[in-house]
């Protein structure tokens, strides 16, 4: 059995990440649980450990790139031959673990992207973050040749080189977008897959309209930039 580690970065999730940690140990088989605590200011560390979980806790708030590359490392350091990127607000339904790996265990892609927007049912979100990640999708759909419909998603599956590139290229703030149109600039096979997500559980999201347009300012910023520059050298 491919050994598997399922990272969970979150930030002042006490309310949620309880219920997480139990779908994927109820759902996953043979998979190894690790919350990036980014300085959660509630119980977030001590419900995950409760729960049986490993815990890493940054010193501060570091922003979910910082959050989830920590993970990348901790993954590619002790050789685990995939990871899952799982939000810790409950969003991401650990049942459909099975269908983002489904590709990488065929040797079909590197990184795969569950998408709510490939099927016609199911949860969407806010307008708000739909209309950002329409228009990221279409964005990178147009400048790397290769169609997205859910560039935002933070619901991923990464092989060995992927992990390995990720481990040392990854975006800090907002990363979904960049990293996705770095690792198809760098060769990596991307594809994404429908997947049910769901509104999240307690607490309220941090992406207000003010802040979503922010986000689209500063990632359409950041993406121009990347464009521009030369890609790192990756592990391909």
């Amino acid at each position: 059995m491919p050994s598997l580690l399922v990272m969970i970065p979150a930030y002042n999730e006490e309310g949620n990440i309880g219920r997480v940690i139990r779908e994927i140990g109820h759902d996953v088989s043979n998979c190894s649980i690790l919350v990036l605590n980014d300085g959660s200011t509630d119980g977030t560390a001590q419900e995950a450990r409760d729960q049986g979980a490993a815990v890493i806790s940054l010193p501060f708030n570091m922003g979910i790139g910082a959050c989830v590359q920590t993970g990348f490392k901790i993954a590619e350091r002790l050789g685990y031959e995939f990871a899952i990127q799982v939000d810790g607000d409950g969003q991401h339904v650990a049942g459909e673990v099975a269908t983002l790996l489904s590709p990488l265990l065929r040797d079909e892609a590197d990184v795969v992207i569950g998408s709510r927007y490939m099927n016609s049912s199911g949860y969407r979100g806010p307008i708000a973050r739909r209309i950002g990640s329409a228009f990221f999708s279409a964005f990178i759909s147009a400048v790397s040749g290769q169609r997205f419909t859910d560039a935002t998603s933070g619901f991923r599956a990464y092989n060995q080189k992927a992990l390995a590139f990720l481990a040392r290229h990854y975006p800090s703030d907002y990363p979904e977008v960049e990293a996705a149109l770095a690792l198809v600039r760098q060769g990596f096979k991307v594809v994404e897959v429908p997947v049910r997500m769901r509104a999240r559980g307690h607490g309220r999201s941090s992406i207000t309209a003010v802040r979503a347009a922010y986000y689209m300012v500063k990632v359409l910023l950041a993406l121009t930039v990347a464009l521009v520059r030369k890609p790192p050298r990756g592990a391909t």
